[in-house]
């Protein structure tokens, strides 16, 4: 039904900028609620921003303020952006995109895109 693809990572120095994306095919029009987690290896999944269709957005204590995600053009929109600023290296992760599907309420995720943050 969806299918969602990340691009933008790579190796930044600490307190560098990249800019994210997450660009979904599909039927996009059951997207609604879209998010950015990450994953270091030998810790948990960590929910870092939130968006829903119509921009409210939330983040984890740890990026906010440095973080910013934001929806593509389109109504439906069919993609999401995660700006990160200030970058530091426990920020150094694998950075997925999710999607909760309405009405379903199946979940979709992509394959993910790493983020290194050298000292």
């Amino acid at each position: 039904q969806v299918q969602l693809v990340e691009s933008g990572g790579g190796l930044v120095q600490t307190g560098g900028s990249l800019e994210l994306s997450c660009l979904a095919s599909g039927t996009i029009s059951l997207l609604k609620n879209m998010d950015w987690y990450r994953r270091t290896p030998g810790k948990e999944r960590e929910l870092v921003a939130s968006i829903t269709a119509r921009g409210a957005t939330t983040y984890a204590d740890s990026v906010a303020g440095r973080f910013t995600i934001s929806n593509g053009d389109g109504n439906p929109r069919s993609a999401i952006y995660l700006q990160m600023n200030n970058l530091k290296p426990e920020d150094t992760a694998v950075y997925t995109c999710h999607a909760k599907l309405f009405p379903s309420g199946n979940d979709i995720w992509g394959r993910g895109t790493q983020v290194m943050v050298s000292t």
